[in-house]
């Protein structure tokens, strides 16, 4: 392993020096994509110069304990158990880091909730859903952009689409694909029994021009009245745009914008993204049993979490983790959920790697 970091490293810095020519730096795209790839190796180089130290800080220790006293050689030792205790994390980390990240993982994404089965509750847990995102996001520095929404008089909503945008959004998000179930008494329940209700979340990464090409011909693109609860027009131009992708069937709409021209641009960007997602989706069919994993899934027929109110507990049914109600819906308790979603998919990506 040592001759393969010590390239790496090499590497590392040839690319530093690249930073730093005139003609790059006179280049912004040229700079962008070498920043992007210095950015992206910063931690494994980071972790191959540690271990690499680790290994030179032990043999130096082995060769100076032949000339060392008593006192001298029971430090030696020490120094020397210190560092070979490091090696094995050490060298976890870097077979994980030298995994091909997925390439999505760098994207922002396109975040889909859709109330399930429960009627005015299951909208109404929908929009708990979505305000969980909402702290979550806001809690990391991420932005978040509402793209369509179709609130529900009940409350909540029975569909809200939105872009979050950020430092490697999807690497994160893309666990909380699938369905979620609530176990709880609904606030219109006079008998107080328990209801269970559910919502479907979707996370698409954001695709571009360059990942999906659309022909303009394939599209019939609806433009209507934008309305607001219970259908009641809000206004009288025909700012809201419905588009069909006609070789899928794929639908996407779009009411929430100032314009029909922001609204088009919106509609467009779910498209691809969802068109995306099908393209991804064919690829991993095609990869057979290699693809077959509880982690990461992105299936939308999967329940992987409950949100057990009377228990005040929520299980993501995946891993087995248990966190509470109160902690996860209501406050920041999603962190620990996805870090552990994210512990037990690097666990299983090196299980994959030896």
């Amino acid at each position: 392993m040592g001759d393969k970091l010590t390239k790496i490293i090499a590497a590392y810095e040839e690319l530093e020096k690249k930073l730093l020519d005139p003609d790059v730096l006179a280049d912004p795209k040229e700079y962008a994509r070498l920043a992007k790839e210095h950015a992206s190796q910063a931690e494994l180089v980071a972790k191959a110069r540690e271990y690499l130290q680790a290994l030179d800080d032990i043999e130096a220790a082995k060769e100076m304990l032949h000339e060392a006293d008593a006192e001298e050689k029971a430090m030696l030792q020490e120094d020397i158990s210190a560092n070979e205790e490091k090696l094995p994390a050490l060298e976890d980390d870097i077979k994980f880091l030298l995994i091909p990240a997925d390439p999505n993982d760098e994207k922002d994404t396109i975040v889909e909730i859709r109330a399930g089965v429960g009627g005015d509750e299951a909208a109404i847990f929908a929009g708990d859903l979505y305000k969980m995102y909402q702290r979550f996001c806001e809690g990391r520095g991420w932005k978040i952009q509402v793209l369509s929404s179709s609130p529900s008089e009940a409350g909540g909503f029975k569909t809200i689409e939105f872009k979050v945008s950020g430092d490697k959004v999807y690497s994160v998000l893309k666990f909380e694909s699938g369905v979620h179930r609530v176990q709880r008494v609904p606030k219109t329940e006079s008998q107080g029994r328990i209801q269970t209700s559910t919502a479907t979340v979707a996370v698409l990464p954001e695709a571009d021009e360059i990942d999906i090409q659309i022909d303009q011909s394939d599209l019939r693109i609806d433009t209507y009245c934008a309305s607001g609860p219970g259908g009641q027009c809000v206004n009288t131009t025909y700012s809201a745009v419905r588009i069909t992708h006609l070789p899928t069937n794929t639908v996407v709409q779009s009411q929430d914008q100032r314009s029909q021209i922001q609204n088009r641009e919106v509609c467009m960007q779910m498209l691809r993204a969802r068109l995306y997602e099908m393209e991804l989706e064919k690829q991993q069919a095609e990869q057979g049993a290699a693809r077959l994993s509880q982690i990461g899934h992105g299936n939308r027929s999967e329940k992987i979490r409950t949100y057990n109110q009377p228990q005040d507990r929520v299980t993501d049914h995946r891993i087995g983790f248990n966190g509470t109600y109160n902690g996860v819906l209501l406050g920041d308790g999603l962190s620990s959920v996805i870090e552990a979603l994210a512990a037990a998919e690097r666990a299983e990506k090196l299980a994959q790697a030896v």
